[in-house]
Order: C-alpha cells, then sequence, then structure tokens
C-alpha cells in the first residue's frame, strides 16, 4: 500500500506500525483475505466497517446538532441520512481515490469491484473505523471536518444523491417494507406525455409527482416523500 499518497490524500498522519496495520485491514476486502486463506495475516475490513458506521453517524449528529440550532429534529434526521447514504460515503471515498488503495481477490478485481459504489461506501466507513482506533475522536471530526463537513452547507450533499435511492434507503433502515412506484395518469400526445406517478409503501401512497418522462416523475414522487418523512 502507498501509505505516503493515502496521507497526502486524507491529510492523516500515517509512521506507526499500528497506524499501518489499521489501514491494511481497512483496506482489505473479505475476498482478498479469503482468497490468501489467511484471515489471521490478512484480516478483512467487515469489523472495522461496523464500528466506522457507528462512529460516522455520531460524528455527522454532533456535527449537525451544533452548526444547525434552529433545525428541527426531522429536518436533522434527513440531512444526516443523506450525508451517511451509501451514495454520499462512496463520492466521498471516490473523490479520496480510496478505490486505488484496496486489496481485492482477483474475482471481485475482474467484476469492476475497486469502482463499486457499495464497496466504496464500506472502505470509507471502515477508514473511519481504523482512524477512530488509531487517534482517536478528534481526528475523525477533523478528517471529516475537511471531507465531508465542509460541503454540507454548499448543497453538494443534495446534488450528489438520487432522491430514490435516499427513500429508498430510508425505508430500509425503518425495516418498514417494500416501495412501489405506480403510474396513476398519462396524458397528452406521444411525443409531449405527461407521467403521473405515486409511490406506495405496502397501502400508504407517501408521495405523488409528474413530469414528461416516467424516471422523473418517480424523481419528483419520491422527493414529495422525503419532504413528508417520517409520516
Amino acid at each position: 500500500m502507498n501509505f505516503t499518497k493515502l496521507s497526502k490524500n486524507t491529510g492523516i498522519d500515517i509512521k506507526s506500525d499500528k497506524s499501518r496495520n489499521l489501514l491494511r485491514q481497512a483496506f482489505t476486502h473479505k475476498s482478498y483475505s479469503r482468497e490468501c486463506n489467511r484471515q489471521d495475516k490478512y484480516p478483512d475490513n467487515e469489523r472495522l466497517e461496523f464500528f466506522g458506521d457507528s462512529v460516522l453517524e455520531f460524528a455527522v449528529s454532533k456535527y449537525l446538532f451544533q452548526s444547525f440550532p434552529k433545525k428541527t429534529e426531522g429536518e436533522l434526521t434527513k440531512i444526516k441520512s443523506s450525508v451517511v447514504c451509501e451514495a454520499s460515503l462512496a463520492k466521498f471515498a471516490s473523490e479520496l481515490e480510496f478505490g486505488d488503495f484496496v486489496y481485492l481477490g482477483k474475482g471481485e478485481e475482474k467484476s469492476g469491484g475497486r469502482n463499486r459504489q457499495s464497496l466504496l461506501a464500506d472502505l470509507f466507513e471502515a477508514f473511519v473505523g481504523a482512524l477512530y482506533f488509531d487517534q482517536g475522536m478528534e481526528a475523525i471530526e477533523v478528517f471529516l471536518m475537511r471531507t465531508v463537513f465542509a460541503k454540507i452547507d454548499k448543497g453538494w450533499i443534495s446534488s450528489i444523491v438520487d432522491v430514490k435511492s435516499r427513500l429508498q434507503e430510508l425505508v430500509q433502515r425503518a425495516h418498514a417494507g417494500t416501495l412501489e412506484y405506480k403510474i396513476t395518469n398519462i396524458e397528452g400526445p406521444s411525443h409531449d406525455r405527461m407521467f403521473s406517478v405515486a409511490v406506495y409503501l405496502g397501502e400508504t401512497c407517501l408521495g405523488k409527482g409528474s413530469g414528461h418522462s416516467k424516471k422523473v416523475a418517480q424523481q419528483h414522487a419520491a422527493l414529495h416523500a422525503l419532504n413528508n418523512w417520517p409520516l
């Protein structure tokens, strides 16, 4: 692993053996560990990912609570969900070039795992977990201030996250069921159609939207549902 480049990309001081060992683990995918058949020597990053997820949730919650004193609990929850969703974390990881550092098995490498959104998001969480155990919460907050928090006020989060994905993640986190988008109406001539769509969770309509394509109408319905979440 190129620790010099990783240190430059993240702004994190990487000198001790402890730092290097934790970071190697953070960037070791389970496919590599299994292929080497040496989990003792090459532990994968799943445990660090698990811990990093909780650290990240706490750090983001703390920042939002302190930075936006006039926002309600519901508004803070929506912002946090956008920050820590898979699409956002993958974008952060991509900007830091985390895909260049990950150890992958041959099959995962061939299938494009180095650029897969879910894998990149997991890397970001694992890195946060490793950084916590190496340098503590203060280092986490400094790192996130530079890579994440600075973007929140600029509207970056909402611009890169697909609203359908955001709604899907909220529903999954709540274990609330399965979303279904239904076309409720189609108007206009074939060259200028207007589609109306409603998004349902079970029998409950969460939101409605319209647009000149099914995709746009679904996005508007999802945005309507997000603005009403939690119902």
